[in-house]
């Protein structure tokens, strides 16, 4: 299909493809105080856009809307047509609220209810 197509037509295709891709991601990178949206996240790495994406090493925060996920130490693997490959050297799932340095019982009350006189 694509052998019938002008150069131009192939550049537009793929920079509406390159658009399409960008507004669907939900997961972003961040790097200090820049902002990159991930195109595609796979078990070892994700990739970004090559043309805005950093030649990045080190720490990053990965990002699903505005829930923070992980904190990954990852390093430029790649750069694969229109992508840039990044890998995880380490990754570390973020909580949401401090881990306990204690065993909980599963007996423990979970509130107090005092009878009103």
């Amino acid at each position: 299909m694509t052998d019938f197509l002008t150069e131009e037509l192939r550049a537009g295709l793929a920079q509406a493809r390159k658009l399409a891709a960008r507004k669907n991601a939900r997961m972003r990178v961040k790097v200090g105080e820049d902002t990159y949206p991930v195109l595609r996240l796979w078990k070892d790495g994700f990739a970004l856009d090559a043309e805005d994406a950093p030649h990045m090493r080190g720490l990053v925060d990965l990002y699903d809307g505005t829930r923070h996920k992980a904190q990954c130490l990852v390093i430029a693997s790649e750069k694969e047509g229109a992508e840039m490959r990044y890998e995880y050297k380490r990754t570390t799932t973020a909580h949401d609220r401090a881990p306990l340095d204690f065993a909980r019982d599963d007996e423990t009350p979970t509130g107090l209810i005092e009878h009103a006189r």
